[in-house]
């Protein structure tokens, strides 16, 4: 969590009236479109979680993939340090997207099977050519250790790791560059609720420890709650509501954000007991 200044900082990322349309392939040319992302905007400072919250096909996953910039938006801008990435070229992005990581929901369909969790936390020093071999050694060590893994286990591949044990060796690969922006989609959500709080708890001493900003991406508001101070609903693409996440979950103005809360034991049952008294 971040105080009050850090909060007056310049946001270290900024988004304004982001839109992604996707038009479908084949006969029938540009009809029948779909807007995924409608308008969005918003700012996180540095250090601090902006969580992203909404229903199956609010766009979530595509402001993910904008973010990341593996997906180029249609309009709007995505400033990273008060530069515009939107506007870069393939190869002007390939020295921006190191400080943007993305963690996937299934660390099971992001990480290659075929390599050892060795050569899957180095396999972005390769992709940017950098470090000797004894430097990639060293810094996968690190990592290891970073991510709560035991360094022995290098040579096993992905396939012979526990659910929560992937997922931390994907948050290893993601901080091999020394991002400054995790997007964290949905990162949680596929583990068991005892290995959720772990790896909760992993990602906010990286945070602590290296000053990382994050973007949660997430329909559990629970989760929501325990890792972000600010919160953004995303609705069909737009922003239905955004502010400081105690605020907006205990007076929610729009309906997406009321649903998601419904869908939330911890906090329907709070609701409730705030209308009784």
């Amino acid at each position: 969590m971040i105080s009050g200044a850090d909060r007056a900082m310049e946001p270290l990322l900024t988004v304004e009236s982001l839109v992604k349309r996707y038009t479908p392939r084949g006969f029938g040319g540009g009809r029948g479109g779909v807007t995924a992302l409608d308008g969005v905007s918003f700012s996180i400072a540095e250090g601090s979680t902006l969580a992203i919250a909404g229903a199956s096909g609010s766009g979530k996953s595509t402001l993910a993939l904008c973010l990341a910039c593996l997906e180029r938006p249609a309009s709007g801008q995505i400033r990273l340090a008060g530069r515009e990435l939107t506007t870069l070229t393939e190869t002007q992005l390939r020295a921006v997207r190191p400080q943007m990581q993305l963690v996937f929901q299934d660390p099971s369909s992001s990480l290659n099977p075929r390599l050892t969790a060795f050569e899957i936390v180095t396999e972005p020093f390769a992709a940017q050519s950098r470090f000797s071999a004894s430097e990639r050694a060293a810094r996968a060590r690190a990592l290891f250790e970073r991510a709560g893994l035991s360094f022995q286990s290098a040579t096993r591949t992905a396939a012979e790791f526990s659910g929560g044990q992937r997922q931390r060796l994907a948050i290893a690969r993601a901080l091999a560059l020394e991002p400054r922006v995790l997007i964290l989609d949905e990162a949680l959500s596929g583990l068991d609720a005892s290995v959720q709080a772990q790896v909760a708890n992993l990602l906010l001493d990286l945070q602590e420890a290296s000053r990382l900003t994050f973007v949660f991406i997430t329909h559990d508001l629970a989760m929501a709650s325990r890792m972000a101070d600010r919160i953004a609903v995303l609705d069909r693409g737009r922003i239905a509501e955004t502010g400081p996440m105690d605020e907006v979950l205990r007076q929610p103005a729009h309906a997406s954000t009321r649903a998601l809360i419904a869908a939330t034991p911890q906090w329907k049952a709070e609701l409730r007991q705030q209308a009784d008294t």
